[in-house]
């Protein structure tokens, strides 16, 4: 384990830490992945927690940064930022790592509950524990919000942008309001910043190994572009519900799904239900619930789905295929603002992006704190949480699991 050590500016780690192992790696997501309850904000916000505050392997900067990217591209958010910090550590194969990682607690759970539906005809209840864990999440994801605030923001007009972030989400969301405060944070943050002397990249930063070659970005995008005309051109010659075809259906997809988890529902609903008639209502609406009620990104939902048409291998490939195009595009986007990242103007954007985005976290945990159930337990779960995580430090993979066990009992 490293130790952890921060410079004054909170922009990076101070001394060049040992390069973290690959099996530290996949130990590490194994087990927020296996503990990360709540949506994806909640499960970035423990990925900050283990790999920024407890751990010193990135900067508070450079995640924030990971974050912004990541809201930008299409796919799953929180794998996509897993995969950012994967790369970001040991290069492609560390993003590969460290997202497969992170999804194998939430598949496994997923593909067996799937199989005790098909089988009963109904999932367990969890409606306790599941009620717990909201407390404590807000919890997690209020304390990822100030630690990076406190160490990221350094002036009132940033002050500004985080909470004009979190207002326009707030009062009106959606995806498009996301979008524009990226791009109205940017050029603020350009207009503000931009005069200042040369930004560069904070000492210490994570280097990624081996990045690819300018070739390697040209025929990963060509790839990604070949699979967006597979699924959007009908092939002859595949089966209705082939290994095939789920992947060439899931995978287009993945790269035409913007918004974050709940906004991809309606489009892939009009595809699975009404389009290609692989599941019914009544299943798509079980497959969203499996994804919320197990921990990891709710696009799991893809295995349910994946596994009705060819048992586990089914679920496989759904799952291969929804996660793996974002999170080859999201590393080779890396890629590109690693090598335009110390440019001053772009600095002086993502500063005024960075105080956005943790406008956004508030905003995300005040939109779970509205669905908590108001009853004294959940109180003393928020605040324990809390201070747990600000005063004592405490590993915030341990925070949910913790709650869950006290709301079986006390709810």
């Amino acid at each position: 384990m490293t130790e952890e050590i921060h410079d004054s500016t909170g922009s990076g780690v101070g001394d060049r830490a040992p390069p973290v192992g690959l099996i530290m790696l996949f130990w590490t997501f194994l087990r927020i992945g296996a503990t990360a309850f709540g949506g994806f904000m909640a499960l970035i916000s423990v990925v900050q927690n283990v790999c920024v505050e407890r751990r010193g392997w990135l900067g508070h900067e450079e995640m924030l940064d990971g974050i912004s990217l990541a809201t930008l591209l299409p796919g799953p958010v929180a794998v996509n930022v897993v995969a950012y910090v994967g790369y970001r550590l040991r290069g492609a194969m560390g993003a590969l790592v460290s997202a497969v990682a992170v999804i194998i607690p939430a598949f496994v759970l997923v593909v067996g509950l799937t199989m005790f539906y098909f089988r009963w005809g109904e999932v367990p209840a969890v409606g306790n524990a599941f009620a717990a864990f909201l407390p404590a999440v807000t919890a997690i994801i209020v304390s990822t919000a100030w630690n990076m605030g406190r160490k990221s923001i350094k002036s009132r007009p940033e002050i500004a942008l985080a909470a004009g972030a979190a207002a326009l989400l707030l009062g009106v969301g959606g995806f498009y309001i996301t979008l524009a405060i990226i791009a109205i944070a940017g050029a603020v943050g350009l207009a503000l910043f931009g005069r200042g002397p040369r930004a560069e990249q904070a000492a210490g930063a994570a280097a990624p190994k081996r990045p690819m070659s300018s070739v390697g970005l040209a025929l990963t995008f060509l790839l990604l572009a070949g699979l967006i005309g597979l699924f959007l051109v009908p092939i002859p010659g595949l089966g209705a519900s082939s290994g095939a075809r789920i992947v060439v259906t899931f995978g287009g997809m993945s790269l035409m799904l913007f918004g974050g988890g709940f906004v991809f529902i309606p489009l892939i609903q009009e595809i699975v239900v009404a389009g290609l008639h692989w599941v019914t209502q009544t299943e798509f609406a079980t497959a969203i619930a499996l994804g919320q009620v197990t921990p990891g990104p709710i696009l799991l939902s893809a295995a349910f789905i994946g596994y009705k048409l060819q048992g586990i291998w089914g679920a496989f490939l759904a799952t291969l295929a929804i996660f793996s195009p974002p999170a080859l595009l999201m590393v080779s986007a890396a890629q590109i603002m690693d090598r335009i990242k110390s440019s001053g103007a772009i600095q002086a954007a993502l500063r005024g992006i960075r105080a956005a985005v943790i406008g956004m976290i508030f905003s995300a945990a005040v939109v779970i704190m509205e669905t908590v159930h108001l009853h004294w337990l959940s109180a003393v779960i928020f605040v324990a949480g809390l201070v747990a995580l600000l005063r004592w430090h405490v590993d915030a993979v341990w925070i949910i699991p913790i709650a869950g066990m006290l709301g079986v009992v006390f709810y």
